[in-house]
């Protein structure tokens, strides 16, 4: 296993992040027991989890994630060992069943007490806000689109203010973003900056060979002021496996089990993932390997999110971190994304 280290902090993660996402509804709690076990084995030290999972999102699940998560944690006695992640939720009707009171301070501190509940720990070392309160382009949404009737009020400080408080209780360690786009990023960074309040860390965003979008504003944000990605759907739902070109998936496969899931299952992410398809083939690699790598090799990645619902895809995964792509695969792959950019923004 590779390592890095959270920005600005001396917590060492493994490049690959094991996600969680599935656990409790495609994966069953031993599942996700084996599947953490495994990724331990192989040197992983980094779990990822949400409030709101397993996806897709329901008042019968929601927090169902966590609470393996948490099992786990009390059955094996490895807290120490393992760095975890977690999220609120953020406002809209996706999350109503959660609650309808965005980042407000009584929210967060609520959101927190309830996660560490499930996770059975007294901390979470990695508290990131999953996505903007305000309206803006996420989720599959190309261009920003402004709307003047928007009802949010700035409350950057009042945001971090709280998770300040919540970090001198010792209940988080580090906090982060995700779904965040560059003028929110920035502007939690000048608001930690200027009143002495916690500094974002990381930015857990979508990043794949069919979804670069990162690359503009915010790769420079992430390198300039060294607030490390944690890419999110690497392997876009398991589109980048092959298994749906190849119309070799499982009948429990993402993708047949939810097909409204389709940001990256358009006409254009079905080609451009042919073509790299068949760049991997030529260059005796599987396309999820050499996504999983262009991946981890990037500058600005912290580490790489991947999700697995079977052991056999967890091991191919977690191999990708051990792959260099050549600077001819690297070429190909660009000469790709130049004819095809980003069909799954």
């Amino acid at each position: 296993m590779k390592y890095t280290k959270i920005p600005n902090t001396n917590i060492k993660v493994s490049k690959i992040c094991l996600g969680s996402m599935t656990w409790g509804n495609q994966n069953t709690e031993a599942e996700g027991h084996a599947q953490i076990d495994y990724a331990i084995d192989q040197g992983v030290n980094f779990i990822d989890t949400a409030e709101l999972y397993p996806v897709p999102a329901s008042p019968e699940t929601q927090g169902a994630t966590s609470r393996i998560i948490g099992t786990w944690l009390k059955k094996s006695a490895n807290r120490d060992k393992v760095v975890i992640a977690s999220k609120i939720a953020g406002p809209g009707d996706y999350t109503a069943h959660i609650r309808k009171t965005g980042f407000s301070r009584d929210a967060i501190y609520q959101a927190v007490d309830a996660e560490l509940q499930r996770l059975q720990t007294d901390y979470i070392d990695l508290y990131q806000l999953h996505w903007p309160e305000r309206q803006t382009n996420t989720f599959g949404v190309r261009d920003y689109k402004h709307n003047p009737s928007d009802a949010w009020k700035d409350n950057f400080n009042e945001v971090l203010s709280t998770l300040q408080d919540i970090i001198k209780m010792g209940k988080v360690r580090n906090i982060g973003l995700s779904n965040e786009k560059a003028w929110g990023a920035m502007r939690y960074l000048e608001e930690s900056k200027h009143n002495n309040l916690p500094r974002p860390v990381t930015i857990q965003n979508p990043y794949s060979l069919l979804c670069r979008t990162f690359e503009g504003d915010l790769a420079e944000v992430s390198l300039r002021e060294n607030l490390g990605l944690l890419a999110y759907s690497p392997m876009a739902f398991g589109v980048l496996s092959g298994k749906y070109i190849k119309g070799s998936a499982a009948d429990n496969a993402r993708l047949k089990l939810f097909p409204r899931f389709a940001r990256y299952s358009g006409e254009q992410s079905t080609e451009a993932a042919k073509r790299y398809l068949d760049i991997a083939n030529n260059n005796g690699l599987t396309l999820a390997q050499m996504s999983l790598a262009f991946v981890n090799q990037l500058p600005f990645v912290t580490s790489n999110i991947i999700g697995a619902t079977n052991l056999e895809q967890l091991k191919e995964n977690i191999d990708s971190v051990n792959i260099e792509l050549s600077t001819e695969v690297l070429d190909a792959i660009n000469a790709v994304h130049a004819a095809i950019p980003n069909p799954a923004p």
